[in-house]
């Protein structure tokens, strides 16, 4: 058993060279979540990717050239006209020498371009001259996700043979909330390992977990008080996406079991959603038999013994509202203890405020 500290519950994936010998031109577009092109780019080179970026007119409003090279330890193109880039690279040279191109952020204008062909700039041009696979993380405005030409063009890019990752739901740099935030660079760096990493090597042995069935928890539970009101925790369901993930990579048939998160569902992972502790036991439940159980939930300890049906409003009379709590059922244990069905490996987290180690291996 693992414990966490509460500053540590995100997680992160562990640093490899799973993708070492492959190239990525990373496209950055021009908008706010340009900055995670940033974290993406230092994420690749950690796991031994060559980075190459294309910067566009706009997307330098929101980054500078010299974070993108001090990052990526390559130089940054984005002049299409450039006497020096065209004589030492050209585009047509990155355009090829590339084993696939992610356009993170792509903003409305970038994917119309791509949807209808033009070549305008050194981006667009560099797409259009391309045969290696797209993968496209959106970002923009819910109102310019939803309207019908970008919808339009995000059906075109699909049957043209290019992979979405996200967006996601939340809050806009404006103010407005919906979908449109680009999906987080852990998304994104699964749905690249998703696409080259199928065959690479961990220790001279190709794809370990290959054949065995694997369960991970994730995120949060959402407990209801009443129909507005709810128990749950700080998790944000990270740590248990990148298990899943990884697992996913190295072979494993990977099934996640996630509470409420602003996560998309990775790319070749099944993703049961659920909300309270009850119904993610039963979600466990239904996927057994597995070899392996990873349980990174933070599940939360108690629920309402009976929630209220309608919103429990204040009463000025009333100072003070008693809840009646029960326990939640322990899902780790519980799977743990199942005769005849319990996982070859079980793997709990301890999520902790004091004494990690003690209480974690107390639990």
């Amino acid at each position: 058993m693992k414990a966490l500290d509460m500053n540590d519950v995100d997680g992160r994936q562990c640093a490899s060279d799973d993708l070492h010998g492959k190239t990525i031109l990373l496209i950055v577009g021009g908008g706010i979540a340009a900055y995670k092109s940033l974290s993406l780019t230092r994420r690749l080179k950690e796991r031994g990717a060559r980075v190459r970026i294309i910067l566009t007119k706009a997307g330098s409003a929101f980054v500078t050239p010299l974070s993108l090279a001090s990052l990526s330890r390559e130089d940054v193109f984005n002049d299409l006209f450039s006497l020096d880039d065209e004589t030492r690279i050209g585009h047509i040279a990155l355009a090829r020498n590339c084993d696939l191109v992610v356009v993170a952020p792509a903003t409305a204008d970038l994917m119309a371009k791509m949807a209808h062909g033009h070549a305008d700039d050194l981006a667009s041009t560099t797409l259009i001259a391309t045969a290696a696979p797209v993968l496209i993380a959106p970002a923009m405005n819910t109102y310019m996700w939803s309207h019908k030409a970008t919808r339009r063009n995000v059906e075109t890019l699909r049957r043209d043979g290019a992979l979405f990752v996200g967006p996601d739901k939340g809050e806009m740099a404006c103010g407005e909330y919906g979908p449109g935030r680009m999906a987080e660079v852990e998304a994104i760096m699964a749905a690249i390992a998703e696409r080259l990493g199928r065959e690479r090597l961990r220790g001279g042995e190709s794809r370990p977990l290959a054949g065995l069935r694997l369960l991970v928890t994730a995120g949060p539970t959402w407990e209801p008080i009443d129909p507005i009101r709810l128990l749950s925790s700080r998790a944000s369901g990270r740590q248990g996406y990148a298990i899943a993930v990884e697992a996913r990579a190295m072979g494993a048939d990977s099934i996640l079991v996630s509470g409420p998160t602003s996560l998309a569902p990775p790319p070749g992972v099944k993703t049961v959603p659920i909300e309270t502790a009850q119904e993610m036991l039963a979600a466990c439940e239904a996927t057994l038999p597995v070899d392996i159980g990873i349980f990174t939930a933070a599940v939360t300890d108690w629920r309402v013994e009976s929630p209220a049906a309608r919103k429990l409003k204040k009463q000025p009379t009333i100072t003070h509202q008693t809840l009646q709590l029960v326990h939640n059922p322990d899902i780790c244990a519980s799977i743990a203890r199942r005769d005849g069905q319990r996982p070859q490996l079980v793997v709990g987290f301890a999520a902790e405020t004091e004494n990690t180690e003690a209480n974690a291996r107390a639990k």
